[in-house]
């Protein structure tokens, strides 16, 4: 399980965002100038049971997919981050994106510390009032479970595997965000 992790070299700050299949969330934000680092896994479900991809694929357990996003504050900002998860995920679809149906695929924005809280509850009140119906979580990210390493970095291992977000769209936020 993760929380914030201190980096004493520099500051880096951590959000946690779900957006249907992790892996084209994960190569979206893996192409974005400032990004540091990111993670596959399984968050916000019951901590009691240690998830894989079966036992999250049940539903049964309230895990979604979701990445941790490790990013240099100096170099972009949480809200840039949160308007690149806003060109690329539906906030108005209930757990779906995509072909991908089920509570793991829910849209999520899960924070570890209050200043990042303040600054996403701003950036989705804000998102909410362009639509009618949302349905993106905004809340403390209570746990995270590490995905199975076959889903990390997914898509640059098999660059013509399946993702809900189409390659011209991870393109214009590569070209957007750097």
């Amino acid at each position: 399980m993760y929380g914030p992790t201190p980096d004493k070299k520099r500051s880096i700050s951590e959000i946690y965002l779900a957006g249907g299949c992790f892996w084209g969330l994960e190569k979206v934000f893996s192409v974005i100038k400032g990004i540091i680092d990111t993670e596959c896994g399984y968050a916000n479900g019951y901590s009691r049971i240690i998830p894989d991809y079966m036992t999250v694929c049940s539903g049964k357990f309230g895990y979604c997919e979701a990445v941790r996003v490790r990013y240099d504050p100096a170099a972009i900002t949480l809200e840039r981050i949160l308007d690149a998860f806003f060109m690329v995920i539906d906030p108005t679809l209930m757990n779906r994106q995509g072909n991908d149906r089920g509570i793991q695929y829910r849209t999520g924005i899960y924070w570890a510390d209050e200043e990042s809280g303040e600054a996403v509850r701003r950036r989705v009140a804000k998102e909410r009032e362009k639509h009618s119906e949302f349905h993106t979580e905004a809340c403390r990210l209570e746990n995270f479970f590490p995905a199975e390493d076959c889903h990390q970095d997914y898509l640059d291992r098999n660059p013509d595997g399946y993702c809900h977000i189409p390659s011209e769209e991870i393109e214009i936020i590569r070209r957007t965000f750097s």
